[in-house]
């Protein structure tokens, strides 16, 4: 009878089990020095070498001629065990036997010395399905078992045992085999099989697989029924990857904004008996794959796929950011909850790819954050307003975003911080626009009615010129700041965002706020700041206002709207 690859090419020594050197190095050293645990759990995810480590270890425990830790599988003892004839290795299934009266044999059957071997070793297999009336009854005997006695327990959900377990036993956490060793294991098996495994047939089994050596054992077993050789596209076929090209044209869609084609698309794949709920998975694992070829720029091996596919992924990410990538995973991921909740899986399909292509649908945080993303990106690429906006609202007409006239003009708006460039230098000045228009001028020159002057209370002296001689900025003013923090927060919420100088040596000028000015002319609060200015600085200095005097230019604000309007390139009509 022809026996599957994972069986046949099972570690029969810790020197074959890779991947878990930290693990079989160990147990080595244990079995050879004679110091074995009367329990160990082993702990991990599928196909890593639990099972097979933890009957290895049965071997070497019973073993009649060890060599450095390791069975040598050629004494009675080791051939007994690995075909069954020695009854003292007892490997039970907790899945199917989690009850108490299951663990309640096991502990009368361990009272009894082995048959024929050193130990009666106990190998519980997905320990975690055992019941906790299951576990009460193992304690005692987990504990404290009889000394020809030796428990292994394996799970792949250890958070799920009860801490009274853990704390009675070793505990090993069997890491996902790299994708490298697992390619050199399947060129191994594919030589001593006489099958012709290329290099890139092999890592891509090895991906596949994710960390588990059985996995890609059972896929090469599946590979091998193919004829010729067995490069990355037979395994892709064999594998099931190819034929995903609708996963393709609906992220297509989602790039183009295209719900329209989106529902074609879903309703093909619906009349094709494809499963919605199994879509909506492959879809959040593509977008997976986007997000990280966005953020890695060597990612090949970080997902499943074959090199044709990586080349799509690499062309589709190009055309979306990285936020719309994570605002699409957020989406298929409460569409995903949401539908093993509905009652109709279609329905939830159809409207999670709306909401996907239409981005302006959702107003949470996510969303916004892509359609910002995404208004950069096409700013960025020079794409124009109208352009940007017939993509958002899926409108074929023209957007009339303002009945103002724009005049053409490659000027640019200068930036604050930056050089002013001549085309704005050339402009008239505001003097000169108020003289060609008498009316602006008059209207200009007529006095407004001010507000009678607030009195000021001794505390701030009078309001000093920032821009006059003998002013520095005050350097200590942060650490002012946090004194005065831990003494009236309510102050520091006003001070927040001001600045200090300091004038002729003994005033401390602050500038900030009209408001401010308000606060430090009632109360006490000038005194608070004066008493944390001199813990910081051992000066008393008196309070002043910070006074920035500017050039009284007589502007109206008619005046100001021309020039602004005039230096954005907007061309207003007056009427006559």
């Amino acid at each position: 009878m022809y026996r599957a690859l994972y069986r046949k090419y099972r570690p029969s020594s810790f020197t074959d089990v890779i991947g878990q050197e930290h693990i079989t190095k160990t147990l080595e050293n244990a079995v050879k020095y004679g110091k074995t645990s009367h329990a160990y759990l082993f702990t991990g995810s599928r196909g890593t070498g639990k099972t097979s480590c933890a009957k290895i270890l049965a071997k070497a425990v019973n073993c009649l001629d060890p060599h450095n830790g390791n069975p040598c599988n050629e004494c009675e003892i080791c051939r007994g065990i690995d075909n069954g004839s020695v009854l003292d290795i007892i490997e039970i299934d907790a899945a199917s036997n989690n009850g108490v009266d299951n663990i309640r044999d096991l502990r009368e059957e361990a009272n009894f010395t082995p048959a024929k071997a050193k130990y009666r070793v106990y190998i519980i297999d997905e320990v975690h399905m055992l019941s906790k009336g299951a576990y009460n009854a193992l304690l005692k005997t987990l504990e404290e078992p009889p000394a020809h006695v030796i428990f292994i327990l394996a799970t792949t959900e250890v958070h799920m045992l009860p801490s009274t377990i853990l704390s009675r036993c070793q505990r090993f956490d069997f890491k996902r085999i790299p994708p490298e060793s697992i390619a050199d294991r399947l060129k191994l098996v594919a030589e001593k099989e006489n099958l012709r495994l290329t290099d890139d047939g092999a890592m891509l089994i090895a991906r596949i697989a994710d960390g588990a050596m059985r996995d890609a054992l059972s896929l090469l077993d599946r590979c091998s029924s193919y004829d010729g050789e067995i490069d990355s596209a037979a395994v892709a076929e064999s594998a099931g990857l190819a034929g995903r090209e609708y996963i393709f044209e609906l992220c297509g869609c989602v790039i183009e904004k295209n719900a329209a084609k989106a529902m074609e698309i879903i309703n093909r794949l619906y009349n094709e008996s494809c499963d919605m709920e199994r879509l909506i998975t492959e879809l959040t694992n593509h977008f997976r794959n986007l997000m990280v070829s966005k953020a890695v720029k060597s990612f090949e091996n970080m997902i499943i796929c074959s090199g044709n596919e990586a080349e799509i992924i690499r062309e589709q990410s190009e055309k979306i950011t990285l936020a719309a990538v994570m605002s699409c995973i957020d989406v298929l991921t409460s569409s995903a909850v949401g539908m093993k909740q509905g009652a109709n899986r279609r329905t939830c399909a159809e409207l999670c790819l709306i909401r996907l292509c239409t981005p302006s649908l959702d107003s949470d945080i996510n969303s916004i954050l892509r359609r910002l993303s995404e208004l950069e990106r096409a700013v960025s690429s020079g794409i124009p307003v109208k352009e940007i906006s017939q993509a958002e609202t899926g409108n074929k007409a023209p957007v009339n975003v303002s009945p103002v006239k724009v005049a053409e003009s490659t000027a640019t708006i200068p930036v604050i911080g930056e050089k002013v460039p001549e085309e704005f230098k050339k402009q008239p000045s505001v003097r000169e626009m108020l003289k060609a228009n008498p009316e602006n001028k008059k209207a200009s020159q007529e006095e407004p009615h001010e507000a009678p002057p607030l009195p000021e209370p001794p505390p701030v002296k009078r309001e000093i010129d920032g821009q006059a001689e003998g002013t520095v900025p005050f350097d200590q003013w942060p650490e002012v700041l946090d004194k005065i923090f831990s003494q009236d927060k309510s102050l520091i919420a006003m001070l927040t965002g001001s600045t200090a100088f300091i004038h002729d040596g003994k005033y401390l000028l602050i500038k900030g706020s009209p408001v401010l000015e308000m606060y430090l002319k009632t109360g006490d609060y000038s005194k608070t700041i004066k008493q944390a200015a001199a813990a910081v600085t051992g000066k008393n200095y008196s309070l002043a206002v910070y006074n920035n005097k500017r050039e009284d230019t007589s502007e109206s604000p008619l005046a100001e709207l021309l020039l602004r309007a005039r230096r954005l390139g907007v061309n207003i009509e007056e009427e006559q």
